[in-house]
């Protein structure tokens, strides 16, 4: 959602006077990093500062004052788009427009990420969406480089800390009630999926235990393995269950939302091998019932890793920051 300086009402809004040269500010906030960056209308990025998720206080300080430093360096950004981890209230008429809402992160519930914006740079166009729904911008923009038109519908996932979905439909991240949550749908229970001591793994969402997010995030293989995926031996069960889970994710997605691309990203699909895994669990769970190619031979292409590699949700925090200018 964007955010416009404020006028007199009876006059007309004017644009602030930048120049054409003006750089954008792009701030991913995730739960683990934030990565602050400058960019151009043309979607390239510079000036990039990275650094770790801490409180909120900390966080948003840091952030600010690379911000102020950056400016004062490359010139006043004509607009700051922000990619955060949810989920965020997003309507810009709610008491709540710009807060993180009930998050598993510690001490995050409730933080308002506009407010230390608005009040270090009070003329500076906001906007603000997920980190998952600015990635599926992005990469529904690299989808119309590449095929040379604009996806109807294009899905993003994110696999790593958490589990999240991004939508865009038309040219839009999707909005509703709230935003997509497809990291919270509950996934039928794969026979094998078993804890160290050999009892079923309860999953470990503290609201839902065993949605998606509690079975098949980062943190949810680490309680089961005591590691990462990385260094699970190729035979283990945990590469069948973790291709089941996301394969029963990406079936349910084509059902509810018919998106021509399904992208999947995030530190867990780091792990190429889970591609072909769970492409082949995705034609299992469809069962056939979709008659197009992109569910049958074509899936290759139809289920992929991002094409802007890491910088997904970056690109798309810049793409919301020039859809904010204008």
């Amino acid at each position: 959602m964007v955010e416009h300086a404020q006028h007199t009402p009876g006059q007309r809004a004017t644009r602030p006077p930048y120049p054409t040269d003006a750089p954008f500010a792009a701030i991913e906030a995730g739960g683990t990093k934030w990565v602050c960056a400058l960019g151009d209308a043309s979607g390239q990025l510079f000036a990039r500062h990275r650094f770790p998720t801490r409180s909120p206080q900390e966080t948003l300080a840091e952030a600010v004052a690379w911000l102020r430093g950056a400016a004062d360096a490359h010139g006043m950004p004509q607009a700051l788009g922000m990619a955060s981890f949810g989920p965020l209230e997003l309507a810009p008429a709610a008491p709540y427009y710009g807060r993180l809402l009930r998050t598993p992160k510690p001490d995050w519930s409730g933080s308002d990420l506009l407010a230390p914006f608005r009040a270090a740079f009070p003329a500076l166009r906001l906007a603000l969406d997920t980190d998952v729904n600015a990635a599926a911008l992005a990469e529904a923009e690299a989808f119309a480089r590449q095929e040379g038109r604009t996806p109807r519908s294009l899905v993003y996932l994110t696999v790593g800390t958490g589990i999240g979905g991004g939508v865009v439909v038309e040219g839009r991240p999707l909005h509703g009630l709230l935003h997509p949550e497809l990291g919270h749908l509950h996934p039928r229970r794969h026979a094998d999926d078993l804890d160290a001591g050999g009892t079923p793994f309860a999953g470990i969402c503290p609201y839902h235990g065993d949605c998606l997010e509690g079975l098949a995030s980062g943190p949810a293989l680490h309680a089961r393995l005591g590691h990462g995926l990385d260094a699970a031996a190729p035979d283990h069960t945990i590469w069948a269950v973790q291709a089941d889970y996301l394969g029963q994710c990406c079936a349910q997605i084509a059902l509810a939302l018919s998106p021509e691309r399904i992208v999947i990203g995030g530190g867990v699909m780091q792990q190429a091998r889970l591609f072909p895994l769970l492409r082949a669990r995705t034609r299992h769970w469809l069962g056939g019932y979709l008659d197009r190619a992109q569910a049958d031979d074509g899936i290759d292409a139809w289920i992929v890793p991002p094409a802007l590699g890491q910088d997904s949700g970056l690109r798309g925090a810049l793409r919301l920051a020039t859809m904010a200018a204008r």
